[in-house]
């Protein structure tokens, strides 16, 4: 079986290359297709189709992927109100928002690891650089699939899982809402409005959706230095506020056109993001001992963010199978000015002057072939392949200029780099239920990365240093009934994965602190920043068990295990360098390969109804998640020799009740996660405080079509401190910040022209 399974892959995959070779390819999706429905399915009623992204879909589709998925529908992902996606991830089971303040959303990671190890997709492609989640409103997504392991065609790049963040999809039906929203935080009003429309012309779908916002922030933090030893030495507070404008403006489409009978589909999506920001902050510096460098540093940005996306998809019958290609071009342009100015006593000090502009131009070509290799009509033993390969370039272009007291600094390194990259990924899949008790997801996938930069202007470091990542990784998922007619089953996966270095870790090129000029001293708390050029990929090896269950009345019960052993960690060292863009040794943090590591966790989830779990109790739908992780990284001594920014767990709980006989429903999400220390280096250590953000949110449904949308996020708000320590036997520095965070409120109109 095994080597009939492999023939037939390699037969489809190599008739698929041959037929579009000179054409497009194929658009990632994040789990195999069904097939097309025979023509008396497409005869059922309307009514049957569409009904789809409620609480007993979301979780069927859950419980028939082979691979560990959730998915989170409309009506979850609508119910706070939310001005941005982030927002919404941080109230997910496993999910963690460490970057963004409380009761805002941030870049967000699964199972509590650091940047880089959770894959960000959005309609199953990579998210480009320098994109930011907090970009999308709720309006945008349709669906959000989180996968806890990684398989061969949503790709390897995933230690601690994988986000694919689905956006609206065309439907068969007339749709035209406008949601028009008011917050206001901390005295300060954020106005936004989203559109979305939706019909049919002919065979034609076409989907538009079109957002605006305003959002105003006005951030103050206190921050404590201590430092003994070294040049810097001294003791100083710093009170700073901020006030930021963010302007922006969203649009896209889905335009699709069924091409006869067989399922066969030709679609185009272009999307258009502008953002406009400035901000204007002043620190008030206050010495108790040591040299005061200023009382007064006053800073003011502008900024801008441009990203253009054309994607085009289409898909074919082809023999036993099912042809689908995509095309998918991109360009985004950040641009960012600035000023920093310090004074004491009304006199200038010193000046900064800072100005960058990159742009980034991207190409990717995809194309995946799907066949049914065996089943019978009834779905029984149903056996699948795929086989698929991505193909991608890009250009990245900065040019960045940067002048103390007027004049250039860091001239030796030049004003403008150039970097290119191409990705090729080559994977074969197969999904196979040889029995009702078994079913079997198997997957190969090959992946390399080779980057181009310019020279960084680090000694010896000339012509175009090049970068070659590549990988193979095997991965397979298993899940197993006891009993084909109970609704409950067991899932288990042993994967390689692997977490390549960001192009900004590899090029050498210095971004000095501004806060200390370039001619004298800095402290390691505030380091110089340049790349490695000899950084390696991390590789994982990981086990995930799961035993799972589904009530027949819609829920879910979930407990799961997961261990990843990490080789070659990447990790962020700070050490004082003799260096060539400044007369003196200056302290620079570099991501440096350190050796080994492991992590490991348990994971729990409960989601329904509860008059399904107490006879008599009320129809409130409850929610309830807790994860638990522990790390330790070789060669480091204890304690708190845990991997970078993973707290020991977070916890979910939420509930929603609708009044019945009213027009009223609400409901409430507790988040919380755990404070943490984290060793870095056997000179370093970071350590944060707990976090807990309570949500609320009430709907009124005025009449149908008409609804008002009332939601307070980080109800019980708290400051939020954070501590850096460094000591290396001669210079000790610790850097203590306090962050005060406000209630975000926010009212919505809801309409349904």
């Amino acid at each position: 079986m095994t080597a009939h399974l492999t023939r037939a892959a390699l037969l489809h995959a190599a008739t698929w290359l041959a037929l579009t070779a000179g054409g497009g390819a194929c658009f990632a999706q994040t789990e195999t297709p069904p097939p097309s429905p025979p023509a008396a399915a497409a005869s059922a009623p309307p009514q049957r189709v569409e009904i789809t992204g409620g609480r007993e879909a979301d979780t069927e589709q859950r419980r028939r992927s082979t691979a560990a998925k959730i998915v989170i529908g409309r009506e979850e992902i609508e119910q706070y109100g939310d001005s941005t996606i982030g927002e919404t991830l941080r109230r997910l089971p496993g999910v963690t928002t460490p970057g963004g303040r409380p009761g805002r959303g941030g870049p967000p990671r699964l199972r509590g690891l650091g940047n880089g190890y959770t894959q960000l997709l959005i309609d199953g492609e990579p998210i480009p650089r320098g994109f930011s989640l907090e970009s999308l409103t709720p309006d945008q997504v349709e669906r959000i699939e989180i996968l806890r392991a990684p398989t061969a065609e949503t790709g390897a790049r995933a230690i601690a899982g994988t986000i694919n963040i689905v956006l609206r999809e065309g439907y068969r039906r007339r749709l035209n809402d406008l949601r028009l929203g008011l917050g206001l935080e901390h005295g300060l009003t954020t106005p936004g409005a989203f559109w979305t429309w939706n019909d049919t012309v002919g065979d034609a779908t076409v989907n538009l959706n079109a957002g605006t916002f305003l959002r105003r922030s006005d951030d103050r933090s206190r921050v404590e230095s201590d430092t003994t030893g070294g040049d810097e030495a001294g003791t100083w507070t710093e009170d700073r506020s901020s006030l930021s404008t963010r302007g922006g403006l969203n649009l896209g489409a889905r335009l699709q056109w069924r091409l006869g009978t067989g399922g066969d589909m030709l679609m185009l999506s272009p999307s258009l993001f502008r953002a406009e920001n400035r901000s204007q902050s002043a620190a008030l510096r206050a010495t108790a001992r040591g040299q005061a460098r200023y009382d007064l540093a006053e800073e003011a940005w502008d900024g801008s963010f441009t990203n253009l996306r054309l994607n085009g998809q289409w898909r074919q019958r082809l023999g036993p199978g099912r042809l689908e290609s995509s095309l998918t071009g991109g360009l985004w342009r950040s641009e960012n000015t600035g000023r920093r100015v310090e004074s004491a006593a009304g006199a200038v000090l010193h000046t900064q002057d800072e100005a960058n502009d990159t742009r980034e131009r991207s190409l990717r070509l995809s194309g995946k072939y799907t066949a049914l290799l065996g089943g019978d009509a009834d779905g029984k033993g149903e056996h699948s392949g795929v086989a698929g390969f991505e193909l991608e370039a890009s250009r990245r272009t900065e040019a960045r200029s940067l002048a103390q007291g007027g004049v250039p600094q860091l001239t030796d390194f030049g004003d403008n780099l150039a970097a290119d990259s191409q990705r090729l990924a080559l994977y074969v899949q197969d999904e196979w239920a040889p029995t009702p008790n078994w079913a079997l997801h198997v997957g190969l996938r090959w992946e390399g990365i080779r980057t181009v930069g310019d020279a960084s202007g680090e000694p010896g470091d000339g012509g175009r240093p090049e970068h070659l990542d590549r990988v193979l990784t095997p991965l397979a998922h298993a899940v197993w009934k006891p009993d084909p007619a109970s609704r409950s089953q067991v899932r288990m996966s042993l994967t390689r994965s692997w977490k390549a270095p960001g192009l900004g870790n590899l090029i050498a090129r210095p971004r000095p602190d501004d806060r200390y000029p370039l001619d004298g001293p800095n402290t390691p708390t505030a380091p110089d920043r340049a790349g490695n050029p000899e950084l390696k990929p991390e590789l994982a090896t990981g086990i995930d068990l799961a035993l799972e269950h589904y009530p027949s009345g819609g829920g879910v019960f979930s407990a799961s295990l997961f261990h990843r052993r990490i080789r070659d960690l990447q990790r962020t060292v700070t050490a004082l360098e003799t260096v060539t863009w400044s007369p003196v040794p200056r302290y620079v943090s570099r991501t440096r390969n350190i050796g080994e590591a492991t992590t490991q966790g348990v994971e729990l989830e409960a989601k329904g109804r509860a008059d399904q779990w107490w006879a008599g109790a009320p129809r409130t739908e409850l929610r309830a998640s807790l994860s638990l992780f522990r790390s330790r990284v070789d060669g480091l001594p204890g304690p708190d020799n845990r991997l970078d920014e993973q707290a020991d767990g977070t916890l979910n709980l939420g509930a929603d009740h609708a009044w019945r006989g009213t027009p009223l429903k609400g409901g409430v999400n507790l988040n919380w996660v755990p404070g943490y220390r984290t060793r870095l280096s056997e000179t370093q250590w970071v350590q944060v405080d707990d976090r807990r953000v309570l949500d609320l949110y009430l709907l009124w449904t005025v009449q149908p079509g008409l609804a008002w949308r009332l939601s307070a996020g980080n109800v019980v708000p708290r400051d939020s401190e954070s501590l850096r320590d460094y000591d290396d036997g001669s210079v000790r520095s610790s850097l203590r910040s306090v962050t005060p965070s406000d209630i975000a409120w926010r009212l919505q109109l809801e309409l349904k022209l």
